[in-house]
């Protein structure tokens, strides 16, 4: 009987041990991702889901004829059918993923907002927006708490930097098609930024912004990742193109108006950080970021050309978030595309396409674009 009870009693530790998250989340993040065996990789991004406390909390600007039934539940509701229709190979939450001041206790929160990424089992990466640490946890407890759960391949911050500002910079490069010659080297590579909450100089007011210390980080990062890109002999001259995900947009954002993008600037204004970080010339001289992603401001949709670099936003996704009444809930996905080489076989990345998909009776898709093509 004892040695039943010690045997029972290892085998309950041991599936307590496989089943956690922090386990599932290390040996996922072991295993790369890359582009399928179609050449396609493709990116579901979700901004500002607004969670709280799930069928308690009631919807914001819907249809009267909505209101009554209307939860946190229909936002995972719009997830799940987004993962069945689109079949993403990475989802990106980008911000205020929980309504903090709403959440009643954020860790739950969070696993519920993140809970049909989890239950699917894709692969999917968050960010943290303006109103995710207005509940029990800090930033940095909610990205701890975030990189503990199943399929994530989120980071706190990057192993390698010292000192940087924020929560949750991290790059995740996407290697070639199984089998083939550069299935071991990054064809796409995401970079993940914290854009902050609110600005904490006193003489400056607004929302926050992406420090000196980020932006040397994804200089430092870009760089390697070149250097690498140029090594491969497979690959391309030049290097492997980057896509940026991030919360607040850029000042930047105000260069669009409905002659120059394609979207609705449904606010017809830019609620960026009051001042200029200078990250926009960063990646201009980088060079290898084609597009960056935001969410923030909820009525804004539009994706638009600025010497060279798309600035897109996600349009507002979640139901306990400000919207406006009748203009459907929003979500953005991306889809890169690899060249075919002789034999049959994979080379760098040809295109980076884009729509968005309304949470409607069909799931409409939206707006379709080239944002690059090599």
């Amino acid at each position: 009987m004892k040695l039943s009870f010690s045997l029972s009693f290892f085998y309950f530790l041991l599936l307590a041990y496989i089943c956690s998250g922090s386990a599932s989340a290390k040996s996922f993040s072991a295993l790369p991702l890359r582009f399928r065996k179609n050449g396609h990789f493709k990116i579901l991004q979700v901004a500002d889901m607004h969670y709280a406390n799930g069928k308690t909390t009631p919807c914001e600007d819907v249809l009267p004829n909505q209101m009554a039934t209307c939860s946190d539940l229909n936002t995972t509701a719009f997830i799940n059918r987004l993962i069945q229709a689109e079949n993403p190979d990475l989802i990106v939450f980008t911000g205020d993923n929980i309504f903090g001041s709403d959440a009643t206790d954020a860790g739950k929160s969070l696993n519920f907002a993140f809970a049909p990424a989890v239950e699917s089992k894709v692969p999917w990466a968050a960010v943290l927006g303006n109103h995710d640490q207005e509940s029990d946890l800090s930033r940095e407890g909610l990205m701890k708490h975030i990189v503990s759960m199943k399929y994530t391949v989120a980071q706190v911050n990057p192993s390698e930097a010292d000192v940087i500002d924020g929560f949750g910079n991290y790059n995740v490069e996407i290697g070639g098609v199984q089998g083939s010659r550069v299935e071991n080297k990054s064809l796409l590579n995401l970079y993940f930024l914290d854009s902050g909450d609110y600005s904490t100089v006193p003489s400056i007011r607004g929302y926050g912004w992406i420090k000196p210390s980020q932006q040397f980080w994804f200089q430092q990062t870009s760089i390697k990742l070149k250097n690498a890109y140029i090594k491969n002999p497979e690959a391309q001259k030049g290097s492997a193109p980057g896509l940026a995900y991030f919360h607040i947009p850029l000042p930047e954002y105000a260069s669009f108006d409905s002659t120059n993008s394609t979207g609705v600037n449904g606010e017809h204004a830019i609620s960026s950080a009051s001042i200029n970080s200078g990250f926009f010339s960063t990646l201009l001289k980088a060079g290898d970021v084609k597009a960056v992603f935001t969410g923030h401001d909820h009525l804004n949709d539009f994706c638009g050309n600025l010497t060279g670099i798309h600035l897109c936003y996600a349009g507002g996704f979640g139901y306990h978030a400000y919207g406006k009444a009748g203009w459907d809930r929003r979500a953005r996905v991306v889809l890169a595309t690899l060249k075919k080489t002789k034999n049959n076989g994979w080379g760098a990345v040809k295109s980076i396409r884009t729509w968005k998909r309304l949470d409607n009776q069909y799931l409409t898709a939206i707006d379709p674009q080239v944002l690059w093509t090599n």
